[in-house]
């Protein structure tokens, strides 16, 4: 079966085909125009997929060799995202669907993050835990099944992506700043300052007093001193966040006695996160997955395995083309 994924819950516009399980193409429109205003801005952002959703299909469809006639069914993201975003993408899914006549696969955003780690691994067995970090999440989930979630901790305020997006700020490096601190981190110490770590005694996250803190350390330090230590600095705030990040996913590993540990979303891409999870696993022998590069950060792939696995799980005939399939900015990944 021939599947279309369709992306646009934040500022990345992408469509993706798959074929029996298989990634044919992904073409991706990352929109630099919010990078001026330090953020996305829905309206800009919602504009932007309108305009760029023909070029960006054309692009998928031809990388993958296929045509629109190929296309057995269409998975979207209906949510959790921006709900101009989401509206663009999903009205362009039913549309595309409605004049082909053919199925709609609802797709839940973080979900898809989730399932991105089938596109490389398509073998993990069940149950599993996953962290689930982002500009907008920070989450751990019990997955005993396909489909099942069970949510095991979560952040109380600010997700950690969005942390170290604000830190990136502070500190003068831009926005998005997860590359840009994690390039720096690897040329520094991180035993150079020691940051606060929220929540230790529990299974929740919180990392606003962590930015609070690096707020007050940056009024501290004049600015040869920051501009001198910079990577260093990055290297222990990174140090703080995802150590909180680790030894929480480890714990609810523990208690659901889990033997496989997933990572995904956009700042599954940090090396330092990835090699504190791999170096745990290994000394605990749990098994460590996660997403290639390109599969990290929002993109349709990531849709259209998660629309591949529910089809395989409940069959075709439980997807069908709805009208009043609508954007859902605020939906758990239970609903």
């Amino acid at each position: 079966m021939i599947i279309l994924g369709i992306e646009s819950s934040c500022d990345d516009t992408s469509v993706s085909v798959l074929k029996d399980g298989k990634i044919l193409s992904v073409a991706v429109n990352t929109q630099l125009e919010h990078i001026a205003f330090g953020g996305v801005i829905p309206e800009i952002a919602s504009r932007a997929h309108l305009k760029n959703f023909p070029a960006v299909l054309d692009r998928a469809l031809s990388d993958a060799g296929a045509c629109l006639k190929d296309i057995e069914a269409v998975g979207v993201t209906f949510g959790p995202g921006l709900v101009g975003p989401l509206l663009v993408g999903v009205n362009f899914a039913k549309g595309l669907a409605f004049s082909l006549k053919i199925p709609v696969v609802p797709v839940n955003h973080i979900e898809a993050h989730i399932c991105a780690n089938f596109i490389d691994h398509p073998g993990i067995e069940y149950p599993f835990i996953v962290l689930v970090v982002s500009g907008g999440h920070t989450e751990i989930i019990y997955v005993p099944e396909q489909g099942k979630y069970e949510l095991c901790g979560k952040t109380r305020d600010d997700a950690a992506g969005e942390c170290i997006d604000k830190v990136s700020k502070m500190l003068g490096l831009g926005f998005p700043g997860g590359k840009i601190l994690d390039e720096l981190a690897g040329q520094g110490d991180e035993n150079f300052e020691s940051f606060p770590r929220g929540m230790q005694n529990s299974s929740d996250f919180s990392f606003s007093g962590l930015k609070t803190s690096l707020k007050y350390y940056i009024e501290k330090h004049d600015k040869e001193f920051i501009q001198n230590n910079i990577n260093s600095i990055a290297a222990s705030f990174l140090d703080s966040v995802t150590a909180s990040l680790v030894t929480k996913l480890f714990t609810a590993a523990e208690k659901y006695n889990c033997r496989t540990v997933l990572l995904a979303g956009g700042v599954s891409a940090n090396s330092m996160l990835r090699s504190k999870i791999s170096g745990t696993a290994a000394k605990k022998g749990v098994k460590f997955y996660y997403p290639s590069p390109k599969y990290c950060t929002d993109n349709a792939a990531m849709v259209a395995m998660t629309a591949h696995l529910k089809i395989k799980k409940y069959g075709i005939d439980k997807f069908r083309f709805d009208s009043a399939l609508d954007a859902a900015p605020f939906v758990n990944l239970s609903e």
